[in-house]
């Protein structure tokens, strides 16, 4: 890949008078009990309003920096920084949406969606409007009554999208969200998601495995190299999106960053 890496070269365009991104990581390293190292210097930023990907090997550490940008663990040096300020642990301004739905299977779609909300202390009647609202968006009108057994796997997730965004916060976090739908649905969920983003101005931040994922839905994408974790690159692929889907699969600026993508990731797996 021919590109100057962007980590660095992001920095120093921050830091010369550039909007203050939303989430900054410093420096991170990450160790783990018997002297397991996960992450190693990790840097970048994340724009405001913007979604970036971060992709990698298995095991170079993608979910552990989601995690500790969502305040779940901390790391063993180097910092996280949301509007400036240091995370010390979860906050109101980030939602997680897990890879496993993380539901409660005896709660209702509605009930389920409303979570964040309830947590908060919203009234009941102020959390339910929302949380209808939300279910709408996801196209799940007509379910607020049934149960999580009762779902497809593809609706589950639609549910766990919608207690994220009930809770309005600016910072969105995915892990791998559609990794447990076929690819039809995947395809049909990364179409839905951009077109839901576009009108609420969030950050998100999202891993994958999949490199079509990653350049279809970013502004921004986030290489990692195997573990112990590192970032080698930080790219904008700048995807035309005016077109439609079928035709943003089809062009050679798409097929191009997905190939520069693949070669790089290449690399690191024949190490």
């Amino acid at each position: 890949m021919t590109d100057t890496p962007r980590n660095q070269q992001q920095e120093g365009e921050l830091a010369t008078g550039r909007e203050e991104p939303a989430v900054r990581v410093v420096d991170v390293t990450m160790d783990f009990a018997g002297g397991v190292r996960a992450l190693e210097d990790v840097s970048f930023a994340l724009p405001k309003g913007e979604l970036t990907s971060i992709i990698g090997p298995s095991g170079c550490g993608k979910t552990t920096t989601l995690k500790i940008i969502a305040g779940l663990i901390q790391p063993t040096s180097g910092d996280v920084l949301v509007d400036g300020s240091s995370v010390m642990g979860p906050g109101p301004e980030r939602a997680m949406v897990f890879q496993d739905f993380a539901l409660m299977p005896w709660a209702t779609v509605l009930r389920n969606a409303a979570f964040g909300l309830e947590l908060r202390g919203v009234p009941r009647r102020e959390r339910e409007a929302t949380a209808r609202e939300y279910i709408a968006k996801m196209n799940l009108t007509g379910f607020e009554d049934s149960y999580p057994h009762q779902l497809s796997g593809g609706m589950r997730q639609r549910v766990g999208l919608a207690r994220a965004l009930a809770v309005d916060a600016d910072i969105l976090l995915m892990d791998e969200p559609f990794a447990s739908v076929d690819e039809q649905i995947r395809r049909k969920f990364q179409e839905d998601l951009l077109e839901l983003l576009s009108g609420e101005n969030k950050t998100v931040i999202f891993v994958t495995h999949s490199i079509e994922e990653a350049v279809y839905v970013s502004d921004q994408v986030v290489i990692m190299s195997r573990g112990p974790g590192r970032v080698s690159n930080v790219v904008r692929p700048g995807i035309d999106r005016e077109g439609g889907s079928d035709q943003i699969r089809r062009s050679p600026e798409y097929l191009d960053w997905v190939e520069r993508i693949w070669v790089e990731l290449r690399d690191y797996l024949e190490q």
